[in-house]
């Protein structure tokens, strides 16, 4: 059974079954259904808007919380649904609107910003409970060349302005949300979230009931300290698929839990693919991950550390004026193009100027050395993130 499969079948209130994993899952993926005519903004919104950066929803189409049953509107269905799998994200709304478990649900307090310059993609939004809870939500990645951008930002820069912006809008919502928070996301939305509640001030933490993290990336050894974990443990749960790659990126040191997919490498990291059991409520969940994924994530680790911040900037920029290049409508036509994506990626570096073509290529080239030749299993405790299951 797969998620959206569950929530039409499952019809306990929320009374009668606590907030779980699935309905972190669920919470998260709606969070690419573009909102901006039937959910209200936030209302300081205007405050996020400084140094180049754009917000979307600056217009206010209304102030009225929304339910999902609102976004049942046919002919708002072609600008609504965004992202990887627009057609899932539909079939996730009619499911959420028709279910008795999240029919009385409030959506509100969107944010959504953009900035080119500053390679920046953000958006977040609120789900109340009435009388119960909130669920803050922040949207993964979407197919834009910057949204895809400022996730290989992560790898190399101390702080992205994506998760700065997340710390500021759990603190400006906080404060008038019901006393017990959840917060979640997936892939780049579960990062921003971990940043958000690991940096709020400790009034916030303390209300924090739980942090979900659906196969999101890590951290660089500079972004966050260690210690910043303490604060929540037991409160963060961590969910990455069988043959996790964007889950086991940079550093989370926090025990993963492994699930079951259907998906065919890369496309495990859609949670539509994740296996759900109905007796339990829950993910179905396995010992351990695959062999290829540590293998996959150990020959990333090994690549990256022969970098500088400012060398691993330059294969960046490289890398994206190549993907722009190539003629491709979005970054995921290259870079979820399987074992093609090399291929691609080193075509594209034709149109590049000889500088940034050498940086690119002499990259590619090391990647592919390393993955080639193999790395040895004694390198996979290099990952230090590969924490035994919880």
């Amino acid at each position: 059974m797969k998620l959206l499969e569950y929530i039409d079948q499952n019809l306990a209130t929320f009374d009668e079954l606590p907030f779980t994993p699935l309905d972190s899952a669920a919470l998260a993926l709606f969070c690419m259904v573009r909102s901006d005519l039937l959910v209200p903004p936030l209302q300081s919104r205007l405050a996020f808007a400084n140094e180049g950066t754009l917000v979307k929803n600056v217009e206010a189409h209304t102030t009225k919380p929304a339910h999902f049953l609102d976004f049942v509107r046919a002919e708002l269905y072609p600008r609504l649904f965004v992202g990887l799998e627009p057609s899932k994200s539909k079939a996730l709304m009619l499911a959420l609107a028709a279910s008795p478990r999240y029919r009385d649900m409030l959506v509100q307090d969107a944010l959504d910003l953009f900035n080119v310059e500053r390679q920046t993609q953000f958006f977040a939004v609120t789900y109340i409970q009435p009388e119960s809870f909130a669920y803050v939500g922040f949207r993964g990645t979407d197919v834009s060349f910057t949204g895809w951008r400022e996730n290989f930002n992560m790898v190399f820069s101390e702080v992205v302005p994506s998760q700065l912006q997340a710390l500021r809008y759990l603190e400006t919502i906080a404060p008038d949300l019901p006393d017990k928070l959840y917060i979640g996301g997936h892939s780049k939305g579960g990062n921003l979230a971990a940043y958000a509640a690991l940096n709020a001030p400790r009034e916030i933490q303390d209300r924090i009931a739980g942090v979900f993290l659906h196969d999101a990336p890590g951290f660089t050894a500079d972004t966050l300290d260690p210690k910043l974990w303490d604060q929540l443990e037991g409160r963060v749960h961590r969910s990455v698929p069988r043959e996790s790659f964007v889950g086991m990126l940079m550093n989370t040191p926090v025990a993963y839990r492994v699930v079951e997919s259907d998906g065919v490498g890369i496309m495990q990291h859609s949670t539509y693919t994740w296996e759900v059991d109905e007796k339990t409520n829950d993910f179905v969940y396995l010992d351990a991950l695959q062999d290829r994924a540590l293998y996959n994530a150990s020959v990333f680790d090994v690549w990256m550390s022969q970098y500088s911040n400012q060398e691993a900037a330059q294969i960046t920029d490289a890398l994206f004026e190549a993907i722009e290049a190539s003629g491709a409508q979005n970054a995921t036509e290259i870079l979820f193009a399987g074992p093609h994506s090399i291929g691609l990626i080193a075509s594209a570096a034709r149109h590049l100027d000889p500088t940034s073509r050498n940086t690119l290529l002499n990259a590619l080239g090391s990647l592919a050395n390393i993955a080639g030749v193999g790395i040895g299993p004694e390198l996979a405790g290099r990952i230090t993130h590969t924490f035994k299951n919880a």
